[in-house]
């Protein structure tokens, strides 16, 4: 089904509607660098009010990390990394360490819906932040804790980062080619599948139960948990009597012909995914190869044969040649493209994948709700630059905020 703009004033919903699905959710963001701000960003998004809370020291080193990021900071700018990630945001600096910054959180917890964190286990307790506290206060608040390896177990305390989720998980021993090391992906698969996504899920289940039974409860995330979920196939294979293939040779990761990437004539990349036989069939005829087609490919030699001509047929011409020769055949062929050419593909274009907000060109919110208009993007906030209206919002006075920002609780 095509994605339908429809204007607001079109719509059979409440007026809230204008602000979004999530309009009246709110979600206090203790989180910092890349899982926890990707999530949230995806509730601010859609309306949720996000409150971004940051110590009074350093804040989030998001501010200042990245590509472009001295650049921007040399302008009294934060970084494009943090400003993709919130948008949307409200700003608020609180010092946790002091206790007037302490009961300032929990009178602010008392209004919250939905907390994040991504401290080690045990912090926000230290701090008289975590699950109990709040829930003495707000019983049906949904408290989301995101870590590397989650709240129990051996490993609970260790720290790491998206490269030792996937190589704790089984994921990095697959990713390269057959022969060669293990190759880095470029996109943090654990932090985004693992801490954005599964995060995600587990607190939209909990507001659904917390709404309909008045309880909240603790979601407790690990990131090399999520990854180990979602790893399907390669789990499926372990189970299998032959077990997991080595890197490079299993039908997914180099040993299938119809499923790879070819190097074109003027050195650019083409990707094959053409599984079923009437792809494979239609790839081979038009690559001038009809022996192939029918071709059983049961044997190791067979599929390696098929690999071989179709890596001599794809480097004969340019990649643009494929291009406009097999892409329109709809045989699951497509060029490996750059990123710098991705965001101006015709087909990201005319869905609106990427959108320029606050001078950047930044990630659009990835599906598309027919009855809900589309939001409209705020930049991100300078540090703190909601502090006094978010306090106020809870009966803080304006001599109490003077109070505070003396003693550098805000």
């Amino acid at each position: 089904m095509a994605a339908v703009a429809i204007a607001a004033s079109e719509l059979d919903v409440p007026a809230s509607a204008a602000c979004g699905p999530l309009a009246g959710l709110r979600v206090l963001d203790l989180t910092r660098l890349l899982p926890g701000p990707m999530a949230t960003l995806h509730l601010a998004d859609q309306g949720a009010e996000v409150i971004k809370i940051e110590d009074t020291g350093l804040g989030d080193y998001a501010r200042t990390f990245g590509p472009g990021a001295a650049e921007a900071n040399a302008e009294g700018r934060d970084s494009p990394f943090f400003r993709m990630l919130n948008r949307n945001k409200k700003s608020l600096r609180l010092d946790l360490k002091q206790p007037a910054g302490v009961q300032a959180f929990l009178r602010l917890a008392e209004t919250a819906d939905v907390i994040f964190e991504s401290f080690r286990p045990g912090v926000v307790d230290r701090l008289g932040i975590g699950y109990d506290a709040v829930r003495a206060v707000n019983p049906r608040i949904v408290y989301c804790a995101i870590t590397s390896y989650g709240q129990t177990g051996p490993w609970a305390h260790y720290a790491g980062h998206d490269l030792n989720f996937i190589a704790m998980a089984g994921l990095l021993d697959q990713i390269g080619t057959q022969g060669s090391a293990p190759a880095i992906p470029g996109f943090q698969i654990g932090d985004l599948l693992g801490g954005s996504l599964t995060s995600l899920v587990g607190v939209l289940t909990a507001v659904i139960g917390a709404k309909a039974t008045g309880q909240g409860c603790y979601v407790d995330v690990s990131m090399a948990d999520a990854l180990l979920a979602h790893s399907v196939l390669p789990l499926a294979s372990v189970a299998n009597k032959d077990n997991l293939p080595p890197r490079g040779e299993g039908e997914m990761t180099g040993a299938a012909p119809g499923y790879g990437v070819y190097r074109t004539a003027d050195e650019r990349y083409l990707a094959i995914g053409a599984i079923e036989s009437k792809f494979w069939r239609r790839l081979c005829h038009a690559l001038n190869l009809p022996a192939l087609a029918d071709l059983a490919l049961t044997t190791a030699d067979e599929a390696l044969h098929a690999r071989e001509a179709l890596a001599e047929a794809i480097k004969a011409q340019p990649l643009a040649h494929w291009e406009a020769t097999l892409v329109p055949l709809d045989c699951c062929v497509t060029p490996v493209l750059r990123l710098d050419e991705a965001v101006q593909h015709p087909q990201f274009v005319a869905r609106q994948a990427t959108l320029p907000i606050d001078n950047i060109i930044q990630g659009a919110p990835p599906f598309k709700l027919s009855h809900w208009p589309s939001q409209v993007m705020q930049p991100a906030r300078s540090a703190g630059a909601d502090s006094d209206s978010i306090l106020q919002s809870i009966g803080y006075a304006a001599k109490e905020l003077e109070l505070l920002r003396a003693a550098g609780v805000i």
